[in-house]
């Protein structure tokens, strides 16, 4: 009896002391979360949106057996992330798709405050914003790393609001770098970002995604379906962020970097039909005159194998990595030239020195804004060079309509006009009345498609 007593002494007393391993260790993530979670905010964005035009009997159908016109009005959503204080001014960065079309803007602190936040600029394909809030007292910050220096199996640390479950820390590592993933409504990639295993679900977006010393490497922008996979999450590398807050903060806008070519993808079937020497990558079809592809060297039927050392498969994903970049920076192409691989090192030009006079602003048309079509539109959305028209810069109330559509022809009551100008589309839109039956005839991705309405 007294040896089984000492044995079940001795157990306990072995269990006590296993519950002291590492009585002084704490992780280092408390206090990276300590230091940095002040800084981290939650963002709520009023958002208010218009449904299109629709058939004019359709609305009088619903109007007279269900009482209401479920094709228009205005419907209002709350928009739901994060973000993060990177000045002690009150400027916060997140995402552009959590606040793009905000109307009112609420920002909340760790500790409760809350204020209202202006919206200061975005940039939609890069999907990254600035708001700016007026503080009453001093911000805490968060200090920017480097994405470019991230190696593999690095922790991560997000924070955000998933769900609402505001300031929630998740860790893990880097699970890779220069992923790209499609956008959700196919108008492009999100490219160079950083894969992470640091749960990121909905709300996190625009929170920072910061490394084991307390910096931001990356903003957290996507996810892939949890009904897909688990674990999988993006973020926007903070130096491609970098090379554009300053434009943000002076201008709203951005001003992207130019290659000037003409691409398109390399498939199984042109590369057997042209007898390229490798199979997949982006041809060049035309360098443009006094471009920055004509003075680095850059040939036709030269195949773009790698962009500043990212590897390209699709044309849609190379116009996306010269668009991280900004008029000025030097990159190196890998290109295939007839079986002999070459480095070229090119600077980059601005799109805007390469577009064309605007001979008068165009008019504002159903919440359309238009523009002349410019070589740096024509590498962008791949137009042919064949196609005229006026290319939609802003859209604000139409849902069918998008931004990069080219408009080559207006109908109007039965009689067709050719869009060739800014002058064009303004002479037409101009003399449109009210009760006027209007079809757009719109160019997109290589299809061309018509939307028709009664213009009210």
């Amino acid at each position: 009896m007294k040896k089984l007593f000492l044995v079940v002494l001795m157990l306990v007393a072995s269990m006590v002391s296993f519950g002291y391993v590492n009585p002084d260790y704490q992780s280092p993530v408390v206090a990276v979360v300590e230091q940095c979670a002040p800084a981290v905010v939650k963002v709520e964005a009023v958002k208010y949106t218009t449904s299109p035009y629709f058939d004019p009997f359709m609305e009088e159908f619903f109007k007279r057996w269900f009482g209401y016109n479920p094709f228009g009005g205005t419907q209002e959503s709350t928009s739901l992330g994060s973000g993060f204080i990177f000045d002690k001014e009150g400027l916060i960065l997140t995402n552009e798709h959590v606040v793009d079309g905000s109307k009112d803007i609420t920002i909340t602190l760790l500790d409760g405050t809350t204020y209202k936040a202006e919206y200061v600029g975005g940039d939609e394909e890069l999907d990254i914003a600035v708001l700016k809030i007026k503080p009453d007292r001093d911000l805490p910050v968060l200090e920017f790393g480097d994405s470019d220096s991230l190696k593999i199996g690095e922790w991560t640390i997000a924070i955000g609001n998933p769900l609402g479950f505001q300031h929630t820390v998740t860790i893990g590592v880097v699970s890779a770098t220069g992923r790209r993933i499609p956008k959700p409504d196919g108008s492009g990639y999100y490219t160079n970002l950083i894969q992470t295993d640091a749960a990121i679900n909905p709300g996190n977006s625009g929170g920072p995604l910061l490394n084991i010393h307390g910096q931001v490497i990356g903003i957290n922008t996507a996810i892939i379906n949890p009904t897909e996979a688990v674990n999988l999450g993006f973020a926007i590398p903070i130096n491609t962020v970098k090379r554009f807050i300053s434009q943000l903060v002076e201008t709203g806008k951005t001003q992207k970097a130019y290659l000037g070519v003409r691409v398109m993808t390399v498939t199984e079937n042109l590369a057997k039909a042209m007898g390229l020497k490798v199979n997949q990558g982006v041809l060049v079809v035309q360098v443009l005159e006094n471009s920055p592809a004509e003075r680095s060297g850059l040939k036709e039927n030269d195949v773009i194998v790698k962009f500043d050392n990212v590897s390209v498969s699709t044309d849609a994903e190379l116009v996306s990595l010269i668009h991280s970049h900004i008029p000025g920076d030097t990159v190196k192409l890998l290109v295939n030239r007839s079986g002999k691989e070459i480095n070229l090192t090119v600077t980059l030009g601005s799109s805007a020195e390469e577009g064309v006079e605007t001979a008068q602003a165009a008019q504002e048309f159903l919440g359309i804004v238009v523009d002349e079509i410019t070589d740096s539109d024509r590498e962008s959305y791949s137009l042919p060079a064949s196609l005229d028209g006026v290319i939609v810069r802003q859209v604000k109330n139409s849902a069918q309509i998008q931004k990069g559509d080219v408009i080559y022809q207006i109908a109007v009551n039965g009689k067709n006009n050719t869009i060739k100008s800014v002058n064009d589309w303004n002479n037409i839109v101009s003399k449109i009345k009210q009760g006027d039956f209007v079809a757009i005839f719109v160019y997109r991705k290589g299809a061309k498609m018509i939307y028709s309405f009664t213009y009210r």
